[in-house]
């Protein structure tokens, strides 16, 4: 079948033309003058003699020029991958080096802030000297398999990985999840998290797709974001757990719902319970949805807004489309409340991993049940159960399971009872060598106004049974986060770069 990623633009104008399309502070596109835009960029493209199958690298800050250059690349056949525009210069030549780059896009601006030159053979092309196309932006015929974007992963456990994804499984991950949230022509979504992300580019897709405005706010400052979204009357808001924390220590948050927003979602990491309840507290008329996902299947399950009340430490059940097994170590599926590995099977499925068929091999592999299936499903690492009912409860990763005194424990479980104790506003658990218990729990939390680190000690001594009480905890004044907005677990422990 045939149908570019780009395609959903060219709908969007087709259907909506005059509709924002991007909002970027005091900057507005409409879906015409954004198609212009990536037909210009398109251009640019081909005088530099990019071919469908090339790579394209965008390196700019979220934004109208951002969102431009991205249908513009897609629309040439080019395979795209997005930079995120907090790396430093070694970061950034890594994925443009490993992905073989042919063409960067960027800015003056952008490049004026980095410590040093780029050192790149990819030509560079500053967005600010692209001309708007005079022609609608026309995408190149390409079949759904063909791949259409490479996504770096955090480099959690070591350099960062490059997931291809294709034509079909973009369109198809963005369907499913506009489709589940119910999303509107007349949605503003706001854009909080990088474009680099699968689940930053989500809100991206999602809003071009059903022909809404993506609203972008750039600044870091948790008041900031909350006024945004009351002057542009957001109706869709995505956030990881550290940006929901901080969104729960600003009053104007906490005490005045967001009466325009009506869709709120969680993906990126586990919640505590006690934070979702506190979300729930604080803007009762939206529909809350906690998701889970990773980089190799854009999204995996969802728990819907009437069952988080009753199962807020839930990740839901498959989304539509998908089956989600949990299985052994020797493939056999686990029963019911038995602990195991969450293997995805669905059109989202990525197509492996960029030049490196070991990492491939070793996640995307045959479905256990069937082997001599063509058809490969993602191993994802991560523990999880399954209840009676079906909902499915979020255990740990596998490498971070804490073995301790004869047990195995997820630092999730540890982080949710903290989090009950109402002393802390943020909380990360995790674990060191010890002689004499295999390994050590080790807390660090930043506490809310007022907290005290000797209750909290107390409360955690009596809600948790001995092999699951830190040993330690340390008190910080912040938490240090990598550049997708999730805890950076290596500079917080003094090792090297872990996501949390």
């Amino acid at each position: 079948m045939r149908g570019s990623i780009a395609d959903i633009l060219a709908r969007a104008v087709a259907q909506s033309a005059a509709r924002p399309a991007v909002i970027d502070r005091d900057r507005a596109v409409d879906f015409a003058t954004l198609a212009r835009q990536s037909a210009g960029v398109a251009r640019v493209l081909g005088a530099h003699g990019v071919a469908p199958g090339d790579r394209v690298a965008i390196f700019l800050e979220r934004g109208v020029d951002a969102v431009a250059a991205y249908f513009g690349a897609a629309s040439t056949g080019a395979i795209v991958t997005i930079v995120n525009d907090r790396l430093r210069p070694r970061q950034v030549e890594y994925v443009l080096q490993h992905a073989g780059v042919r063409v960067l896009i960027t800015s003056g601006e952008l490049l004026d802030r980095q410590p040093r030159p780029l050192e790149t053979t990819a030509a560079v092309v500053r967005a600010e000297s692209i001309e708007a196309g005079p022609e609608p932006l026309v995408p190149a015929a390409r079949l759904e398999s063909d791949p259409a974007q490479i996504i770096y992963t955090s480099g959690s456990t070591g350099l960062p990985k490059g997931v291809v994804f294709t034509h079909g499984a973009l369109r198809a991950g963005i369907a499913i999840v506009s489709r589940y949230l119910e999303l509107r022509e007349s949605d503003r979504i706001a854009s909080l998290l990088p474009l680099s992300s699968v689940y930053g580019l989500n809100q991206l897709l999602c809003a071009v797709v059903t022909g809404a405005a993506l609203v972008v706010e750039k600044s870091p400052v948790p008041a900031q974001i909350v006024s945004a979204m009351r002057a542009h009357q957001v109706t869709v808001l995505a956030a990881v757990p550290p940006l929901w924390l901080q969104l729960l220590g600003v009053p104007a948050f906490v005490r005045e719902p967001v009466a325009s927003l009506r869709v709120a979602q969680n993906a990126g990491g586990h919640l505590p319970s006690d934070a979702v309840r506190q979300v729930r507290s604080a803007q009762p008329h939206v529909r809350l949805f906690l998701q889970y996902g990773m980089t190799e299947t854009l999204r995996s399950t969802f728990l819907p807004p009437d069952e988080v009340d009753a199962h807020p430490e839930s990740m839901g059940r498959a989304m539509p489309d998908t089956e989600i097994l949990v299985v052994r170590d020797d493939g056999t599926l686990c029963d019911t409340g038995e602990t195991g590995e969450l293997v995805h099977r669905g059109p989202t499925v990525a197509a492996g991993y960029w030049n490196d068929p070991e990492a491939t091999a070793r996640v995307f592999r045959p479905d256990p049940r069937r082997p001599a299936d063509p058809v490969r499903v993602v191993f994802s690492g991560d523990l999880v159960r399954r209840d009676e009912s079906g909902l499915l409860y979020f255990v740990g990763r596998r490498d971070r399971m804490i073995k301790t005194l004869g047990f195995r424990v997820g630092p999730d479980e540890i982080v949710d009872v903290l989090f009950a104790s109402r002393e802390v506003a943020e909380a990360v658990v995790t674990a060191e060598p010890d002689a004499q218990r295999g390994e050590r729990i080790v807390a660090y939390v930043v506490l809310k106004d007022g907290g005290s680190a000797e209750r909290l000690t107390l409360f955690a001594r009596t809600e948790l049974p001995r092999h699951m009480q830190p040993a330690r905890i340390e008190v910080r004044d912040a938490m240090p986060r990598l550049a997708s907005g999730k805890y950076d677990l290596g500079e917080l422990t003094g090792g090297r770069a872990t996501e949390a």
